[in-house]
């Protein structure tokens, strides 16, 4: 789920400290400075989409540890995979993002969806200082080299 910087604003990877939109700025050479409307299109323009695991969930604060167990709705990825059917990749944007979609979406969605490739990457939140930003870049750079139809998941 997006934090409470992103839900104020309406938009994903809002809190000035992550790491997403510098990495993604690297990545496909832009500005993560540009208005929020022109960074998604820029993604769009790579075959890069974003989107929440969870449609909803309730928690206190932003972390997803925070996240109340009971409470949590998976977004609908059968409809959504229906209306996008060229996403042949899905990669997360931390751990707790793959453990959320193994276990609230991956059991329900069918064959060949639930056999798309998956990867996870390093958190570009600022919660995860375990790792530089140059090596959470280093990793990220498999949108790159696998651009075709990505799906990022927070």
């Amino acid at each position: 789920m997006p934090g409470e910087a992103s839900l104020a604003k309406n938009q994903y990877y809002a809190h000035a400290r992550n790491q997403f939109w510098p990495i993604m700025g690297q990545l496909f050479d832009f500005s993560p400075t540009l208005p929020y409307d022109e960074r998604c299109e820029r993604l769009l323009q790579h075959h890069v989409g974003v989107w929440d695991v969870l449609r909803c969930c309730s928690r206190e604060g932003s972390l997803d540890s925070a996240i109340e167990t009971g409470s949590i709705v998976a977004n609908d990825f059968g409809a959504f995979f229906a209306r996008s059917n060229d996403i042949t990749q899905i990669f997360f944007n931390g751990g707790n993002a793959q453990r959320l979609y193994t276990r609230h979406v991956l059991p329900g969605l069918p064959p060949p969806l639930s056999d798309l490739s998956i990867h996870r990457l390093p958190s570009t939140s600022p919660a995860y200082a375990a790792m530089a930003p140059e090596e959470k870049l280093r990793h990220w750079r498999k949108l790159i080299d696998i651009e075709s139809g990505s799906l990022c998941l927070n």
